[in-house]
């Protein structure tokens, strides 16, 4: 199965790809999509979706992991990235893409096996679980990582036991 895995953003949209077969689960591709303040939002939307499009196409994934938006104290940029949630879940939609919306502390419970835990922990795991030996960077990536492996092993769970 392969999942890939967005940390939704408008500066920086993280990403991940993911692989498990069998037990063995491994890392394919991981970065960002990086706009700039010069763009207008519509210019940065545009960007994040092209870009999902092109992730989408060149690696054709089974799954897609988005996640959820956290209440931000700044209201502009939650609005900023709620409008590149949408165009990157249309992404997904368009392509039939099955897409599960994770909260960060379910991608923490899942990786790490503690909802609360912190940002370096998470990294940490994700490096040992896909044998990553060079720290990810920027931690968006990681990030994407963490949320395409959730949807890897949400999508198991529904196939087992039926829809969460």
């Amino acid at each position: 199965m392969r999942a890939l895995g967005i940390d939704p953003g408008t500066g920086r949209c993280g990403f991940g790809i993911v692989d498990k077969k069998g037990n063995s689960i491994s890392a394919v591709d991981y970065g960002v999509i990086e706009t700039t303040k010069e763009y207008s939002l519509s210019e940065r939307l545009n960007i994040i979706f092209t870009g999902v499009n092109e992730l989408i196409e060149i690696y054709k994934p089974d799954v897609m992991g988005i996640e959820t938006l956290y209440f931000n104290k700044n209201i502009t940029t939650a609005i900023s990235v709620a409008q590149a949630r949408g165009v990157i879940q249309l992404a997904g939609f368009q392509k039939k893409i099955k897409i599960f919306e994770c909260t960060p502390l379910q991608v923490k419970q899942q990786v790490v096996g503690y909802g609360r835990a912190e940002k370096k922990q998470v990294i940490e795991m994700i490096m040992q679980i896909m044998n990553i030996k060079k720290k990810i960077s920027p931690d968006d990536a990681a990030d994407a990582l963490a949320i395409a492996l959730t949807a890897i092993y949400r999508t198991e769970y529904e196939n087992i036991y039926g829809r969460l």
